[in-house]
């Protein structure tokens, strides 16, 4: 066999396995249906725990200053928060360098949300995320509803509905 159909036949093993993972990068969410865990973050300017939001609904975005398709959410992240009373977003950066996660902060005018940076990477650790962005809808009570991977549209009707339904 030549080098160039051993090179075709590895590349399209590799196209087929990256297909066959998608978006989901190869796992279910199997945290849906369950308690969000708890976390505090001090940032020196912010101190978020996730249960001081308990009674609302929380839409928990993990991104990274470094993270391009992070950006994209960020328009329908804070219309999302303004359209549904009982909302909060709460947008946590990790595996960011603390001098871009300013300057990033004030680039996109990220003022209208609950924006953080973990320093320790532990909050994102905890729900099992480590490629941003990553988000989970929690409810009043505390428990995981859903998970999105990738950047999404927030405001499109599906989405809003089922946040309004919670």
């Amino acid at each position: 066999m030549s080098a160039r159909i051993i090179l075709r036949a590895a590349a399209l093993a590799a196209a087929l396995t990256l297909a066959a993972t998608g978006c989901n990068r190869g796992t279910y969410p199997n945290d849906v249906g369950v308690r969000a865990p708890d976390f505090t973050i001090h940032d020196g300017t912010e101190t978020v725990k996730l249960d001081q939001y308990r009674g609302k609904i929380v839409v928990l975005n993990f991104w990274a200053s470094w993270c391009s398709y992070c950006a994209a959410e960020w328009p329908s992240l804070e219309q999302l928060q303004q359209k549904i009373p009982n909302l909060v977003v709460v947008a946590v950066a990790f595996d960011s360098e603390p001098a871009d996660y300013s300057q990033y902060v004030v680039d996109y005018r990220l003022h209208n949300m609950t924006v953080v940076l973990d320093k320790t990477n532990q909050s994102n650790l905890a729900f099992g995320t480590t490629r941003p962005p990553e988000s989970y809808v929690i409810d009043k009570n505390g428990m995981i509803r859903r998970k999105f991977i990738g950047p999404q549209d927030w405001s499109t009707p599906e989405i809003q509905d089922y946040l309004r339904s919670l």
